[in-house]
Formats: structure tokens, sequence, C-alpha cells
């Protein structure tokens, strides 16, 4: 044999040794992972309660960073169960230390959510979101939050009465548990056959000053923002909305600087608000300058944007029952210029191009005003997703 094939043979034989070597860690690697997910079920099952309760703690600890293989895993060996009866319990540690490990269960597992609700969480969760400890009261409600995830858990937790709870916790809680609150809410309102049962118009002053202080385009702004057009479709909401200093203008600056999504939910809240009664609510809309970005949502917003900015553009025109090519007081005007420097012919068609040289201009100057607002600005507490 050449040297070169014997070269050849030790870096096959080298490059077997170091696979095997890897899969003889893998497995061993796996076996005590999996000693160690029976060991903590046992102490959690048959445990005295201070067992229990370190028992919970360390599945919170492991399953954290895990897989979601682990967290099934811990699901057969039967821990969820126990975990919700912990939740029952009138020792305070015990109910902390369940409720983070169904907690971390839950992320990222649907079957596991699922399950946990199954095993009768909601309840006790709900019991929580009441207490005192503001703590255990927010811990409740990012449970909450990760379970409605879960389609199928959505009609339960809905029933429940978790939700005038959560608007509690958006009305007083921590910047966090307002987040939590939001998120939770938007999932029970996705879906749901009637999302005003969920929602009342506690809710609008919060779900505004949220929205004034996170970013507009953030997917946080959209479930803000979902969560306020539900609300617009009520009086109270509409009222809350009005009378609240800056909730008009918060929603057409939606309108102007958020995401499609955001925008459209923004502009259904006003066109909701004008649909209700367009003399009540037209002059106030006009009154914070929302031509400007209805226009540009006509143009670049998503199809039901555009076709809710057309109808509501023609709710805001002072004479709606004339005909005129434009939609808008604004539009008129393009168009009589240009009738005046070129004449009818075409009039109409050179009006909308002009039209939409001025969106694409004014989407400019608001994309330059954002980035220096955003310069300028000190960075939101409030996270972005």
């Amino acid at each position: 044999m050449g040297r070169q094939e014997q070269d050849d043979e030790s870096t096959v034989m080298n490059v077997t040794a170091e696979e095997e070597e890897e899969e003889e860690d893998e497995e061993t690697w796996n076996h005590r992972k999996q000693t160690r997910i029976t060991e903590l079920s046992s102490k959690l099952i048959n445990g005295d309660l201070q067992t229990q309760i370190d028992a919970a703690r360390d599945i919170r600890k492991l399953v954290r960073k895990s897989s979601v293989k682990i967290r099934s895993k811990f699901a057969a060996a039967g821990v969820i169960q126990h975990l919700v009866l912990m939740l029952l319990s009138p020792n305070l540690d015990a109910r902390h230390a369940s409720l983070l490990a169904l907690l971390n269960l839950a992320v990222r597992n649907e079957r596991n959510k699922v399950n946990i609700v199954t095993a009768g969480a909601i309840p006790p969760l709900v019991e929580l979101l009441n207490f005192q400890n503001s703590s255990l009261r927010e811990l409740a409600a990012a449970a909450i939050l990760t379970l409605s995830a879960a389609a199928p858990n959505k009609p339960k937790i809905a029933a429940s009465g978790a939700a005038p709870l959560l608007v509690q916790i958006l009305i007083s809680g921590s910047v966090q548990g307002k987040v939590d609150a939001v998120t939770a809410l938007h999932n029970l309102s996705i879906g749901a056959e009637d999302s005003n049962l969920i929602l009342d118009a506690r809710a609008v002053p919060p779900l505004i000053d949220l929205l004034k202080e996170c970013k507009k385009y953030s997917k946080f702004a959209e479930k803000a923002t979902a969560l306020l057009e539900i609300l617009s479709y009520s009086e109270e909401g509409r009222i809350a909305i009005t009378n609240l200093d800056g909730g008009i203008l918060t929603l057409v600056e939606t309108v102007e600087d958020g995401s499609l999504i955001s925008m459209e939910h923004a502009v259904g809240a006003l066109l909701s608000l004008c649909r209700s009664c367009r003399d009540r609510y037209q002059k106030l809309i006009l009154k914070e300058g929302a031509i400007p970005g209805l226009l540009r949502l006509k143009v670049e917003g998503t199809f039901e944007a555009q076709e809710r900015a057309r109808t509501l553009l023609d709710l805001l025109r002072d004479t709606p029952q004339e005909k005129i090519v434009a939609s808008s007081v604004l539009e008129k005007i393009v168009y009589d210029k240009v009738v005046l420097v070129n004449g009818t012919d075409k009039a109409a068609e050179t009006a909308r191009r002009l039209l939409q040289d001025m969106v694409k201009r004014s989407m400019e100057l608001s994309m330059n005003r954002i980035q220096l607002r955003a310069a300028s600005s000190t960075p939101s507490k409030i996270p972005s997703s």
C-alpha cells in the first residue's frame, strides 16, 4: 500500500472514531437527560410539599433552554397534572414554582399548551389574576398570554372571566404586565364570536398611552391598534377615544407612521367613528390633520386599508353629494388647478399622477420625521415585538 493510500485510510479511521465518539457522547447526554427527567418527575409526583417545590423549580430550569422534545418528555412523564394541582396550594411558594414551570413547559409546545388547559389550569390562573401579590398576578397574565396562543384554548379562557382582569392589569400593571395583557387580549380577540365581550371602554386610555409610547410600526402597535379598532365598534369605546386627550391624534399618527397592519386598524377605528356619527366626528378627525395620511394610504396601504381610506375621505368631504373626480378637498384643488392650466382633456389622469407624486414626497418627509424623532427620543420601554 502506497503512502497516500495509508494516509487516506488513517484519515478515514480517525473520522470514523470521532463520529463514534460523538454518537457515544450524544447517547450519554440523552441518557443523562432522561434520567434527570425521570428523577424530577418522581420527586414532583411522590414527594412532600418542599420536595415538590424544589422539583418544580428544577423542571423550570431544565426546560428553559431545552428543546421542544424535552418539554414533551416531561409532559409524557405526567408532571402537568401535578403542577396544575400545585396552583391550588395555599402555599405561595408552591404556586409560584408551579406557575413558572408550567409557563416554561408551554413555550413553543402547542400540545403542552392544550394539555395544561385540559388539566384545569385556567380557574386557578384566573384566581391568581385577582391576587394582591403583583408578581403572581402578572405571572398568571403571562401564562394566560402563552396558553391563549393555542386556538383550542381560546373559548375556555374567554369564558373564564379572565378578560376583565387582564384589562385591570392593562390599567394598573407594570410595563411588562401591560404588554402581556395587550398580547393576551389580542390573542383572545382573534376568532372570537363577539370581540366586544372581551374588551370594555376602560381599556381605551391605557391602550392609547401605550400606542403613544411605542414605535408605531412595531408588532406591539399592531396588537394595540387592533384592540382599539374593536373598541371603536361600541358607543362607549368611541366616547372614550374621543374624550381622551390625544386619542384621535394618536390614531391619525399611526395612519401616517405605522406598519401596513397598524395603518389598516387605525384607519378602521377612525372610519368606525365617522360612520357612527359623521356630524360629530368629521371635524374632530379633520382637525388632527388626517387627510395627508389617508391620501398616502390610498396609494400604498393594503387593499382593505385603501378601501377604508377611500370611504373615510368621502365621509370627511364637506359636500359628499357633489360629483367630482377627486374624493377629497385636496384632490379637488389639484384637479381644478390642472383644468386651469391644461384644460379638461385628461385632467383626471394628470391630477391622479400629481397626487401620487405629492403622496410620495409626503412619505419621504414622513420618513425623515420618523428618523429624526427616533434619533432624538429616549429608548422606549415597550418591546417592539
